[in-house]
Order: structure tokens, then C-alpha cells, then sequence
């Protein structure tokens, strides 16, 4: 299939099943969840191989940019700020401070909560990882055309509305 066929809004691959047959969708064609949750994966897909990192996790980048630009943040301000609740925020965090690119410390207005930062390993590898998002970040507007600020609009709408 061409890029004139894909960008009239085909698919860019038939999924088959083991005997080589196409694998029929039936309703899920019709559905905007489906194609959102197919374009994550693609989109984080294509991420990974521009940071050539195979072990990055989903998310790791823009938790990394959060707490980079509200240093101090908690978890549960990281976790709205995210959109991730608090059972997949913890291990997300859990793995950061292991790999010593996030460290935690006392919160002095709540001794029941930690304040985040970036260590100067996590700052590196944040640097490193915004250059790959910019790099994907143009790619996808090659694909999205003008109507880039039109589906960012769209976005933040389901957002808003689902949230």
C-alpha cells in the first residue's frame, strides 16, 4: 500500500492470522479507542528505535520531563500530571530510582509524601531522550500534515471530556 492510500486513511498493515488469512476486525474498525491504542503502540514503537534504547519503558519520558520541570513534584502531583493512576505510577518510579535517574527525599510540607528530582544521570538521559522526541515528534508531523494543532485540539479533548 502507497502513502496516498494510508493517508486516506487505509492501513498501513493487514494483520494475518497464522494461516496467512487477514484477521477481521468487525466493529473495532469503526472504534477511535482502537486506532488511539494502535498509534500508541506504533508511535512508542518508532520512539524506542530512535533512542536505540530496547529496555526504555512507556512513559519514561514524559516522567522524566515532568519532574524535570517541577522539580520537587510529588507522587501523586506526578501521577495527575501524568495521567497515570497510583498503581502504574509506583513501579515507574520504583524503576527510576533503581536505574539512579530519579532520587526522592523528605517533603517538608508532607511528611507522608517524598519530593522528586532528577539526578545528573536522569538530566542525561532526559537531554538525550527529548532529542529523539523531537526527532520522532517531526516524523509525525510529516504524517499528520497541517492538521497537526486540528488532532492535538482532538486529543485534549477526549481528554478532557473521558478524564
Amino acid at each position: 500500500m502507497d502513502k496516498a492510500e494510508i493517508s486516506k486513511g487505509g492501513s498501513a498493515r493487514t494483520r494475518v492470522k497464522d494461516d496467512g488469512r487477514p484477521v477481521l476486525l468487525g466493529e473495532l474498525e469503526n472504534y477511535v479507542g482502537f486506532h488511539l491504542r494502535l498509534a500508541q503502540s506504533a508511535s512508542f514503537k518508532a520512539f524506542r528505535r530512535l533512542t536505540g534504547e530496547s529496555d526504555l519503558r512507556p512513559g519514561w519520558f514524559a516522567v522524566l520531563a515532568i519532574i524535570h520541570n517541577n522539580p520537587g513534584i510529588t507522587p501523586m502531583a506526578l501521577s495527575r500530571a501524568s495521567g497515570r493512576d497510583k498503581s502504574t505510577i509506583t513501579p515507574v518510579l520504583r524503576e527510576l530510582l533503581r536505574e539512579e535517574l530519579v532520587r526522592r527525599s523528605a517533603n517538608p510540607a508532607d511528611k507522608r509524601s517524598y519530593a522528586l528530582f532528577l539526578t545528573p544521570h536522569g538530566e542525561e538521559k532526559l537531554a538525550h531522550l527529548a532529542a529523539c522526541a523531537a526527532e520522532h515528534d517531526r516524523e509525525l508531523d510529516e504524517i499528520v500534515g497541517d492538521k497537526k494543532q486540528e488532532l492535538i485540539r482532538l486529543l485534549r479533548r477526549i481528554v478532557a471530556v473521558l478524564d
